[in-house]
């Protein structure tokens, strides 16, 4: 498909935001509708081999409620396995919707909205993942109640001065303000496939939904109000929830967790990881649905910048680690570097580092940050290292704690393999069921960033023949 990389916008000077000669809103609205009223053989190989991968988790997670947190391969000093190291990744994928939602429309950016609506869908489905981990992690999933403030006659009220307490409220107020925050963004979108619809139950759904809307001036006002009111409320979220996350480390006493660099760091590797998943999801999404004229290559590498700057502020953290640990001459804290470096898990620091400092690098070539296969490529190798990091956060630590005679290795057995496997499988179902039945493209907002929406623009009367 031809690309039109270079036209401009007429009247600011710059790259247009949607690629194609004489673009019309119409086409973008069919653009955006067709892979939901003509659903795409495509959508099939993706949905099938994630529903398969679901039926795993769901195995594994029925398994593990009848035999217990004793099929993982926890042991005395490694209390924390693969469930708070994927709860930890979950969360972190999380943070680039709303980045890229609140964060860049608070601050006017428009490459924003190609690609915001299917962010957002991505952090709410993340966030679910997530919060399975600590659930079951509990060993009693049924008494996950107990750190709720509830009245109740035993008397046991939680301990408010628990980071994982704390966790409890950042990430359920989190979900809850993010999916706030994509359903009014959908409502516009929804009203527009009401309209579109050709059978009553779709006309009835996409109606429910839309709650009345029908594009009205006082409709507007108050949908600008309400989404803005809902970008102030998450912006402050997207630093605290995985600086909240990083207090489950770095509030203990134990070398290597004990750092006050945790919460800007835990951070900047959130929106890391968050940008990388992103992309991963985004390129198929837009060659399998023809979206290249509406995500272009200008969206694509406007995020492997952010990928770059983010990667690089966590390579700079992680050489600050070991400077905190040498300059502060406490010899546990030497000790534990040097056993990530050197020690029994050497060759997870060394795979962290490759994916998370030295991957993100190619981005300083324009070609590279302008492939697909390449940002597809190196996005899955961020991923990888994303996940190599919370376990080298998290395991390094504690199997070689303060008594040598408690040391011991920790090994994953297949049940661990198998709840993230499928995991995984959970996620790329609630995706492939959004891009299904709802608009992956904020139709509304696309076209308020196009060119021929400017009221000084003068065209040739084709841009605006069809709305």
């Amino acid at each position: 498909m031809a690309q039109y990389q270079d036209e401009l916008d007429p009247i600011t000077g710059r790259k247009e935001l949607v690629d194609g000669a004489n673009v019309t809103f119409h086409d973008v609205t069919e653009a955006v509708a067709r892979p939901i009223e003509v659903p795409s053989s495509r959508w099939w190989i993706a949905f099938i081999p994630s529903v398969m991968l679901l039926g795993v988790y769901l195995i594994s997670i029925a398994y593990l409620l009848y035999m217990g947190t004793g099929i993982w391969g926890l042991n005395n000093p490694v209390a924390w396995g693969w469930a708070i190291v994927n709860f930890v990744f979950w969360v972190g994928i999380g943070h680039a919707g709303t980045l890229i939602s609140a964060i860049l429309f608070l601050f006017r950016q428009k490459w924003r909205t190609s690609i915001n609506r299917a962010a957002e869908a991505m952090t709410i489905f993340a966030v679910i993942c997530a919060l399975q981990f600590p659930t079951f992690h509990t060993g009693r999933p049924w008494f996950i109640y107990w750190p709720l403030p509830l009245p109740n006659q035993m008397e046991m009220w939680p301990n408010f001065r628990s980071p994982l307490l704390w966790d409890v409220f950042a990430v359920s107020t989190y979900f809850t303000v993010s999916l706030l925050f994509w359903y009014v963004g959908l409502i516009p979108d929804l009203a527009t496939m009401r309209d579109r619809a050709k059978t009553p139950i779709r006309r009835f759904a996409y109606g429910l939904f839309a709650l009345g809307w029908r594009g009205s001036t006082r409709h507007w006002l108050n949908y600008e109000k309400a989404y803005m009111i809902l970008a102030g409320l998450s912006t402050p979220l997207v630093l605290s929830v995985h600086t909240i996350v990083s207090f489950d480390f770095a509030v203990s006493q134990l070398p290597g967790w004990h750092t006050t660099i945790f919460p800007p760091y835990f951070v900047a590797g959130a929106i890391f990881s968050g940008f990388a998943m992103v992309l991963t999801l985004l390129l198929p999404l837009r060659a399998w649905f023809k979206l290249e004229h509406i995500i272009t290559i200008k969206h694509l590498e406007n995020m492997a910048k952010i990928i770059l700057l983010t990667g690089t502020m966590v390579g700079y953290a992680y050489a600050m680690e070991f400077f905190i640990a040498w300059y502060s001459g406490n010899p546990y804290e030497s000790f534990a570097f040097q056993n990530r470096l050197f020690g029994d898990y050497w060759w997870a620091y060394w795979i962290m580092v490759s994916c998370n400092v030295i991957t993100p690098q190619f981005f300083w070539i324009k070609r590279i940050r302008r492939s697909v296969v390449w940002l597809f490529i190196l996005s899955i190798f961020v991923n990888i290292g994303m996940w190599f990091e919370r376990f080298v956060i998290t395991v390094t630590s504690l199997h070689h704690d303060f008594l040598p005679s408690s040391w011991d290795y920790y090994s994953p057995t297949v049940w661990d393999v198998s709840t993230l496997v499928g995991s995984f499988g959970l996620f790329f179902t609630l995706f492939c069921l959004f891009v299904r039945y709802l608009p992956t493209v904020a139709i509304g907002e696309v076209k308020s960033v196009m060119s021929i929406a400017n009221p000084h623009y003068h065209g040739d009367g084709a841009h605006g023949e069809r709305h």
